[in-house]
């Protein structure tokens, strides 16, 4: 069911049936084997791209798009901004090389409309318009203007690399689902500083590395902050994720209504202004914006888009080498087992470890010595997942040009002083 769309099939859910949904839904556990991408790029005029696009010339392009034949899930996202959606794939190089493919078909298409994906977190010169017209977008942009102008910078002017992964074993260990979400939680704040790629806003340097995470930051913290770690992670996701805010309520005609202070398990209990349905749990779901959300795989959703047109295959291979090899898993959680004294009891991105990631990236000297360990280790178990030497050779050349002198792409493009060093 497309998240625009409403039915009022189905009987009406109760809070039992809730939570135990949500439990057996966001791990499905068994051995890790498949691997997954989504890609948001924003799109820039190719010649110029710190000239605004106008939204017809944008619009018409992207709609020309539709027609070409993917393997990934093409989607677009308020503000223009593109998103592929890789199928899971068996292997990383099976998802890397149907991704790029996908890719190359998009830029070649682009290309006679004079555009271009852009390879950045957050559009350092842009404020767009909302291209999409939609109830979910209307919504959305009604209940984020509560809480402040973050919400709408989010929604049109940001692109990430989400890496999804399988949720691991049943049984504890090196690659089980506990393990895993935990490792996910605390290498998430690694993967914000190395790959940090948004420094400026509005043609203006931010002061975060980061600003794309900065500002889910401050978004609304009942939405976007990770269950609390004392939580065994079905039992604090099925919490977080039924007393979290509704969004909205969908409706057949018209706009949505957008309540205030109403969450999905008071919803169930008042069963105002109607009762909702297995639909509007699922809805209310996409509506959830965690640094990592369980969807039966683990979505890693902390990464800024990288430059170069393969520079987003990097935090895919690494994240991956890291998760999906024993060896690397249980070596990394011991690295970065030690960050969670700096994280303290606050949630991500909360906490002042990923308050520290945003902001410096690996300027910060206990992440640079973290991630320095986590690319070691990555780089050794790459060759074991089956990496080809040209992954392993981009992995080698972002480890010497970033991670090893406490660098992050963040600090190349705010020293950049025009537009060709900001483009693909």
């Amino acid at each position: 069911m497309s998240p625009d769309s409403f039915s009022d099939e189905g009987p009406v859910i109760g809070e039992d049936d809730a939570e135990e949904l949500l439990r057996g839904i966001c791990f499905k556990t068994g051995p890790p084997r498949t691997v997954g991408v989504e890609l948001e790029w924003l799109v820039h005029d190719l010649h110029s791209p710190e000239q605004p696009v106008p939204a017809r010339r944008l619009k018409e392009a992207l709609d020309g798009l539709r027609a070409l034949h993917l393997s990934s899930a093409l989607t677009f996202e308020p503000g223009g901004q593109l998103e592929l959606s890789s199928a899971p794939a068996a292997s990383l190089m099976e998802c890397i090389t149907s991704t790029d493919r996908d890719l190359a078909l998009v830029r070649s298409a682009l290309r006679p409309a004079g555009l271009a994906l852009a390879g950045l977190g957050q559009d350092p010169w842009h404020s767009p318009d909302r291209l999409l017209r939609a109830p979910r977008y209307d919504a959305m942009e009604t209940y984020l203007d509560r809480i402040g102008p973050a919400g709408r910078a989010m929604m049109r002017t940001t692109a990430s690399i989400q890496v999804c992964l399988d949720a691991g074993h049943e049984e504890p260990g090196p690659l089980g689902y506990g393990r895993r979400w935990q490792l996910a939680h605390l290498l998430g704040a690694v993967l914000v500083a190395a790959f940090a790629n948004s420094p400026m806003r509005e043609r203006r340097p931010t002061g975060w590395r980061s600003t794309r995470q900065a500002l889910w930051a401050q978004l609304d913290p009942a939405r976007t902050t990770a269950p609390a770690a004392r939580h065994e992670p079905r039992a604090g996701w099925a919490a977080l994720a039924l007393d979290a805010p509704v969004m909205c309520i969908r409706a057949p005609k018209g706009p949505w209504a957008v309540p205030e202070g109403l969450t999905f398990r008071n919803w169930i209990r008042s069963g105002a202004p109607r009762p909702p349905v297995r639909a509007d749990l699922d809805y209310h779901l996409t509506t959830l914006f965690p640094p990592v959300r369980p969807r039966g795989h683990l979505e890693l959703r902390m990464i800024d888009q990288q430059p170069g047109d393969d520079g987003w295959m990097v935090p895919l291979a690494v994240t991956t080498a890291l998760f999906d090899d024993p060896e690397a898993t249980e070596t990394v959680y011991r690295t970065v087992k030690s960050l969670a004294e700096t994280a303290g009891s606050l949630p991500a991105p909360r906490n002042l470890l990923w308050v520290n990631a945003a902001r410096y990236g690996l300027a910060d000297p206990e992440l640079h010595l973290a991630a320095m360990a986590c690319f070691a280790v990555a780089q050794e178990a790459l060759p074991r997942i089956g990496a080809t030497p040209a992954v392993q050779k981009a992995v080698a050349a972002f480890n010497d040009r970033y991670v090893v002198p406490g660098r992050c792409p963040a600090d190349e493009l705010r020293a950049s002083l025009n537009g060709k060093d900001l483009r693909t």
